[in-house]
C-alpha cells in the first residue's frame, strides 16, 4: 500500500526527530552522567533523624532537631498506602525503568506552551533523585539530571527499596519527612494504623504540602483526597463501594505535636546541652537516643508533688484576680449548663503541658456552634500552662460558676474550688474570706483552673500561676543517679532549671554538715550545749551580731541531739565557733559542696551559704549510703538510630581509702575528654573492620567520706528530725527509716527540706526568683516539707523498709538526759543514747538530797 507524499513526509520527520531526540538524549546521558553523584551513594543515605531523649524504661522524655522523622522499613508501610501515593503520583511506577515517557511528554507540552512545566512528569524515582542528590530548582537542565539519576538508581535498588527511600525522605507539612512522620503529626498514631481515608490523605501532601493540607487548608485537601481515592478505583485498588464509603469520611487531621510521655523537660535540656558535647553538632540529625537515669513513675511524682505544693502556698497568699476581662456587649446567651455538658477533666489531665499548635486552635473553633464560637475567640489568644487552662466565665450564681474553655467545652466550677480566694493585699496579708461566688469572680473574667480531686472524682478547681518556685531533685544514694527532677513549675513558662542553676542560701538544712563536723571533733548525740541569747563580735562581720532562734524562745542547756531536731540557731553557731570554721570547711568539702565559695564567718553554722538543690541532695547522699561521696549522673547510654550502644555510662564503686582518683576528677578532666565522636574515628582508625564497640569510661570511684560510726550516728540525729522535730509531719508516710532536716533562711526568703531513706534521696526548695518574703510562717516545714512528703509517699511504694547497717565500734547506753552523762541505775529519767565505744561519757555523779546532780554542767 503506497501511502500519499505528504504521509510519507511526516514518517520520515517523526523518524528523524525520533531519532535526533534519541540522539539529544544519549549525547546528553553521555555528557551529564560523569558530572552528577553516583547513584549507588542513595544506599550510604543518611536520614535527618532528630535526637531523642528517654527515661530509664524508655518513655520519651524530649525531641530535639528541625525535622520530624521516623524512617520505616518497605514491609512497614501499608499496602493502602502505597497503592494511594502510586495512584497519586505514579501509577506506571513498576513497570518502567525510571522514567515515565508518556508523562514527560506531557510535561514537554506544557512547557512549550505554557513555558512552564504544570504538571510535573516526574517519576517517583525522580523524584528521590532530586531529594536526595538536586536542588528544587525547576529549570530544564535539572530534568536532564533527574532523568540520569533515575535511570542510574533504577539499576542499583530494586523497586521496593525507591519506595521505601521516597516515602521516607518526602517533605509532608509541619515539620513531617516521611509517612511515619505524617502520620504521627496528623492523626497522632502509626502509618500502619491508619484507614484508607486517612492514608489517601497523606498520598495527597507530596505535591503540594501547603495548599493540601488537611489543618491548613481542610476542604482543599478532601478534594484532594477523594480525587486520589477515585484514582485507586481506577486502577482496581478499590471497589466502588470501598472508595465512596472513604470519601464520605470527615476529615479528621488534626495537629498532634511531638508528645512526652513522661514531662522530664528540665532534665531533658540539661542531658541534651552534656550530650552536645559528648558527641558533637550531628546529634541532632543522625537519630542519637539518649537513655537517662530519670523513673519515670518517680519523674510523674516529682511533677505532680511540685505543683501541688506551690498552688497550696499560692492559695494560702489569695487571689490575684483574673488574667483578663472580655467586653461582653455582643455576646450571645449561652443554653443553661446540663450535667452531660459539664466536662471533667480526664485522669491524666495536667500531668504532660500539651504543645498547641494556633492553626488547630482556629479551626475547632470554626467547628463550634457559633454562639460557642463567639465565646471562645475570646480566649483563643490564651496559652496553656502545664496543667493550667485558661477559661471565660460565661455565668455567675450564688455558690457556683459556669466556664467555657477554647475548644467549647464547658464545666463548672463549685463553692469549695472558689472558696480558697480570698483577695490578696500583699505577700502577707489577705483579705475576708468570700461568702458568695460573686464576690471572686464576675461573667467575662478569663482566669484558670486546674483539675483536682482523685481519679474517679476530677473536678475543676479556680486556679492562677503560682509567683513563688520550687525545685525538687532526687537520687539513688548508691551510685548518684538522678531518678527525678523538675526545675520549676512549668518548663514552657520558665526554662530556668532552678534544681542545678539557682543558688539560694541553704539555712538550717545546712546544720547536720556543721554537726557532722562536730562529732569528729569529739562532740556526742549527748554534748550539751547552751541555747541562750549572745552577742558575736566577728572580726568576719561589719557589727556585732545577735543571732536569734526562729520561735524567738531559748532552751537553755541542751543535747546535741535535740538541738539538731528543734534546729536551734544558737546552739550552731556555738558548735562552730568551737570547732572553727578551717576545720567546718574541710569537713564540707569532703561532702561534695563548693565550700571555696562560701563566706568564712559564724553566719555558715545557720546556712548563709549559697548552693543549689543538686548540692545538697548529693550531700545528704552522703547520710543516706552511709559515708561515701557520689556524684550526680543522668546519661545511663547513648545509642545510635540502629540501637548499637555507643557510650555507656561508667560504674561507680563504692571505695574505701585509699581509691583512685576521686569524683571531681570527672569534671576537672572533663575538656581533656575525647569526643564519642573522636573515640569513635580512633577506634574505626585503628581497627576499621571490627564490629562497633560500646565505649566505656574508666569506673568513678566514690570513696568513704566519713567514718562509718559518724555517718550512722548523724542518721540516727535526723531520724530525730522526722520522730520528734521541725520535720515529724513526715510521720504521715508511716515508715521508720527516713530521716532529714528542714530548713528556713532569714526573714522566710528560702525554704528547704532534704531528707531520704536509705534506697531514695530528695531535696526540695521553695521561694521566689528574685528573693523575697515568702509570708509569715512559711518555714521549710509548711512550704517545703509537704512537697517532699507528697513525692516521695509514691515514690517509695514498693521499696521496703530498711535501717542503714549499724557498724561496729557503737555503743548503746542509758544517759541522764539533763546532763548528757551515763545514768546511774536508779536514775528513772534514763533514756537510750548512742556513741562512738571510746566517746561513752561518764557516769553522772550522786544525785543531792534534792535530786539535783552534784557536779556542775559543762556548757559553753
Amino acid at each position: 500500500m503506497r501511502f500519499p507524499p505528504w504521509i510519507r513526509y511526516l514518517l520520515l520527520l517523526l523518524i528523524a526527530g525520533t531519532g535526533g531526540g534519541l540522539s539529544i538524549l544519549a549525547a546528553s546521558y553521555l555528557y551529564l552522567a560523569p558530572q552528577l553523584p553516583p547513584a549507588s551513594q542513595i544506599r550510604e543515605v543518611e536520614y535527618q533523624i532528630p535526637l531523642r531523649i528517654y527515661s530509664s524504661d524508655m518513655k520519651l522524655i524530649a525531641e530535639y532537631g528541625e525535622k520530624r522523622r521516623q524512617p520505616v522499613s518497605y514491609e512497614e508501610l501499608p499496602e493502602g498506602l502505597i497503592q494511594a501515593v502510586l495512584a497519586a503520583e505514579d501509577e506506571r511506577f513498576f513497570s518502567h525503568n525510571g522514567v515515565d515517557l508518556k508523562g514527560l511528554l506531557r510535561a514537554a507540552v506544557e512547557l512549550a506552551r505554557y513555558r512552564e512545566i504544570r504538571s510535573g512528569g516526574s517519576t517517583i524515582t525522580m523524584q528521590v533523585a532530586r531529594n536526595f542528590f538536586l536542588n528544587r530548582d525547576q529549570r530544564f537542565l535539572r530534568k536532564f539530571n533527574e532523568i540520569v539519576l533515575a535511570i542510574q538508581i533504577e539499576r542499583v535498588l530494586e523497586k521496593e527499596e525507591i519506595l521505601e527511600l521516597y516515602l521516607n525522605k518526602i517533605y509532608l507539612g509541619h515539620r513531617a519527612y516521611g509517612a511515619e512522620a505524617a502520620a504521627q503529626v496528623y492523626y497522632g498514631k502509626s502509618v500502619g494504623e491508619l484507614d484508607i481515608a486517612q492514608q489517601a490523605m497523606i498520598a495527597g501532601l507530596p505535591k503540594a504540602p501547603s495548599a493540601y493540607n488537611p489543618i491548613t487548608n481542610p476542604e482543599r485537601a478532601r478534594v484532594r483526597r477523594n480525587w486520589i481515592l477515585f484514582r485507586m478505583e481506577e486502577t482496581g485498588a478499590l471497589t466502588q463501594e470501598e472508595r465512596m464509603a472513604a470519601q464520605a469520611e470527615p476529615v479528621s487531621a488534626r495537629f498532634h505535636a511531638a508528645q512526652p510521655e513522661v514531662e522530664a523537660a528540665y532534665l531533658g535540656e540539661m542531658v541534651r546541652l552534656q550530650a552536645a558535647k559528648l558527641v558533637d553538632d550531628d546529634i541532632f540529625t543522625d537519630g542519637i537516643r539518649i537513655i537517662t537515669t530519670v523513673d519515670s513513675q518517680r519523674q510523674k511524682a516529682a511533677v505532680h508533688a511540685l505543683r501541688n505544693g506551690l498552688h497550696s502556698y499560692d492559695e494560702r497568699h489569695g487571689y490575684r484576680g483574673p488574667i483578663a476581662q472580655r467586653d461582653l456587649s455582643d455576646a450571645p446567651a449561652l443554653p443553661a449548663l446540663s450535667s452531660a455538658d459539664n466536662e471533667q477533666p480526664d485522669a491524666d489531665d495536667g500531668e504532660l503541658p500539651k504543645q498547641e499548635d494556633k492553626a488547630e486552635i482556629e479551626k475547632t473553633i470554626t467547628g463550634l456552634d457559633p454562639s460557642v464560637a463567639s465565646w471562645a475567640k475570646l480566649i483563643r489568644d490564651q496559652r496553656r500552662i502545664g496543667p493550667l487552662q485558661p477559661v471565660i466565665v460565661t455565668r455567675v450564681g450564688d455558690q457556683d460558676a459556669d466556664i467555657l474553655f477554647r475548644d467549647g467545652k464547658r464545666a463548672s466550677l463549685a463553692w469549695d474550688d472558689i472558696r480558697w480566694a480570698r483577695p490578696q493585699l500583699n505577700n502577707k496579708y489577705v483579705g475576708d474570706k468570700p461568702q458568695k461566688a460573686g464576690d471572686v469572680l464576675t461573667r467575662g473574667d478569663v482566669v484558670r483552673v486546674r483539675p483536682v480531686g482523685s481519679e474517679d472524682s476530677r473536678r475543676w478547681r479556680l486556679a492562677q500561676l503560682p509567683k513563688a518556685q520550687s525545685a525538687l531533685v532526687s537520687l539513688d544514694p548508691a551510685n548518684g543517679a538522678i531518678v527525678a527532677m523538675q526545675g520549676g513549675y512549668s518548663f514552657s513558662a520558665s526554662n530556668f532549671n532552678r534544681a542545678v542553676q539557682s543558688e539560694r542560701q541553704a539555712g538550717s538544712v545546712f546544720k547536720p554538715f556543721i554537726y557532722t563536723s562536730a562529732m569528729e571533733n569529739g562532740f556526742t548525740p549527748a554534748s550539751i550545749i547552751n541555747d541562750a541569747p549572745v552577742v558575736f563580735d566577728d572580726d568576719k562581720l561589719e557589727t556585732a551580731w545577735r543571732p536569734t532562734g526562729a520561735s524567738g524562745k531559748f532552751y537553755g542547756p541542751t543535747r546535741m541531739r535535740e538541738a539538731l531536731y528543734r534546729s536551734l540557731n544558737l546552739v550552731s553557731i556555738r558548735i562552730l565557733r568551737q570547732i572553727g570554721i578551717s576545720q567546718a570547711m574541710g569537713t564540707l568539702k569532703r561532702f561534695g559542696l563548693p565550700a571555696d565559695t562560701f563566706q568564712r564567718d559564724l553566719s555558715l553554722a545557720l546556712g548563709s551559704a549559697s548552693v543549689t538543690p543538686l548540692d545538697i541532695a548529693n550531700a545528704y547522699s552522703v547520710f543516706a549510703n552511709g559515708g561515701y561521696r557520689v556524684t550526680p549522673w543522668a546519661i545511663e547510654r547513648i545509642e545510635n538510630a540502629n540501637g548499637d550502644v555507643l557510650w555507656k555510662a561508667p560504674e561507680v564503686i563504692l571505695c574505701e581509702p585509699p581509691c583512685l582518683p576521686p569524683v571531681e576528677l570527672r569534671e576537672e578532666t572533663q575538656n581533656d575528654k575525647p569526643t564519642l565522636t573522636e573515640m569513635r574515628d580512633r577506634q574505626e582508625s585503628d581497627a576499621p573492620d571490627a564490629p562497633l564497640k560500646t565505649i566505656q569510661p574508666a569506673p568513678i570511684m566514690a570513696p568513704r567520706v566519713l567514718d562509718p560510726r559518724v555517718a550512722w550516728l548523724m542518721n540516727s540525729m535526723l531520724q530525730d528530725v522526722i520522730r520528734m522535730g521541725t520535720g515529724s509531719k513526715a510521720r504521715a508516710l508511716g515508715r521508720d527509716d527516713l530521716a532529714g532536716k528542714t530548713g528556713t533562711t532569714n526573714d522566710q526568703v528560702d525554704a528547704w527540706f532534704s531528707g531520704y531513706s536509705p534506697d531514695l534521696v530528695a531535696t526540695v526548695w521553695v521561694g521566689f526568683d528574685n528573693p523575697a518574703n515568702l509570708g509569715w510562717g512559711e518555714y521549710g516545714g509548711k512550704a517545703a516539707l509537704p512537697i517532699w512528703i507528697d513525692y516521695m509517699g509514691p515514690a517509695l511504694q514498693g521499696v521496703e523498709e530498711r535501717q542503714l547497717e549499724q557498724p561496729s565500734g557503737i555503743a548503746t547506753v542509758r544517759i541522764d538526759p539533763d546532763s548528757g552523762l551515763l545514768a546511774r541505775p536508779d536514775n528513772p529519767n534514763a533514756i537510750r543514747e548512742y556513741f562512738i565505744e571510746d566517746q561513752v561519757p561518764e557516769l553522772e555523779p550522786q544525785r543531792g538530797p534534792g535530786g539535783s546532780n552534784s557536779a556542775p554542767e559543762q556548757i559553753f
